[in-house]
């Protein structure tokens, strides 16, 4: 038995006490089956024992991150795969001062029916909804899975719940990997749909189609493409333009001037993912130096620290800035 610290095998228990075994575990044990494989030690649960058997280091690790997924689960999370990755990552704990609505996390929308409530899950994804309760206009930058998009969404549902806002806007340029609208079969609804699907996908998360559809219907959840704002003046209104770094200089700021009296605007992008011609007139990126000071105009940046889609994005999306980087 080695006498190196961190690699000297050990045993230990953790007293699991109360909390609910499988929305700690997971069904047939999924989470324990992914905390042994991520710390290297071999788990088995004894009654209200957790036993920790392994390499020193690795029982200390764990033992740091229990406490928080007990706490999750007493306060009445299940802990989802997302959970488990991004705790074990950041080894955050609930915090006292979030809503207590049983998840430790800050809640944006209640659940109703089949969805659970809708929370931020990252320091991140905190800060760009504060930003975003804090300013008319904010800018949202960051890699795939960030919930830049989603948020927005969540916001403007919230916002339209509380009658701060008459309507939500929801815009998208068009420019898919060097496609036209004009290529597209159908008519024009037909074809701008696939641009805008991204945005229908995250109102399908929060809310039923029939909803959904109503509200569309009705003019007051509205979809359209960045260029048909034009000469547009949007009062009352929660407008989010997503995908902005397709946007060029001129398009940018003729969104930006569509804002009027009792409006909010949510403005969301990878400037790593342009698909203009010419990515250096990308809008995004110039807005970001002329406006990073202006009172009532917010910046946020997200990172892969923020990534809450399959553990495997934030992966992927690191591997490819790490050959980015290595490119330059």
């Amino acid at each position: 038995m080695s006498s190196r610290k961190g690699q000297e095998t050990v045993k230990a228990t953790f007293d699991l006490a109360d909390a609910d075994q499988l929305a700690l575990f997971g069904p047939r044990d999924v989470n324990l089956r992914f905390l042994e494989k991520r710390y290297g030690l071999k788990l088995s649960v004894r009654g209200r024992q957790l036993r920790l058997e392994g390499a020193a280091g690795a029982v200390d690790a764990l033992q740091g991150v229990l406490p928080g997924l007990v706490e999750r689960v007493r306060r009445g999370q299940f802990i989802d795969g997302v959970t488990l990755d991004y705790v074990c990552v950041r080894g955050d704990a609930p915090r006292d001062e979030d809503p207590a609505d049983g998840s430790g996390e800050a809640v944006l929308l209640a659940g109703s029916g089949r969805r659970g409530a809708v929370r931020v899950r990252t320091p991140g994804q905190r800060d760009y909804v504060q930003a975003i309760r804090d300013h008319d206009i904010v800018f949202a930058v960051g890699p795939a899975g960030t919930g830049k998009t989603f948020l927005a969404v969540v916001m403007a549902m919230d916002y339209l719940k509380r009658q701060l806002v008459d309507r939500i806007v929801l815009v998208r340029p068009a420019v898919e990997a060097g496609e036209q609208l004009g290529f597209l079969p159908g008519d024009l609804q037909e074809k701008i749909n696939p641009y805008l699907r991204p945005l229908y996908d995250s109102l399908a998360d929060i809310a039923s189609a029939g909803r959904i559809s109503k509200l569309m219907s009705s003019g007051v959840i509205e979809a359209s493409p960045l260029a048909y704002m034009r000469g547009r003046t949007l009062n009352n209104a929660f407008v989010i333009l997503d995908e902005a770094q397709n946007t060029t200089v001129g398009q940018m700021k003729m969104f930006l001037t569509r804002l009027g009296f009792h409006s909010k605007a949510v403005v969301t992008g990878d400037i790593t993912q342009v698909d203009l011609a010419d990515p250096a007139q990308s809008g995004l990126v110039h807005v970001r130096e002329i406006l990073q000071h202006t009172d009532g105009v917010g910046f946020v940046e997200l990172g892969g620290e923020d990534i809450v889609r399959h553990p495997l994005v934030q992966k992927i999306v690191e591997a490819f800035e790490t050959r980015s980087g290595s490119d330059a």
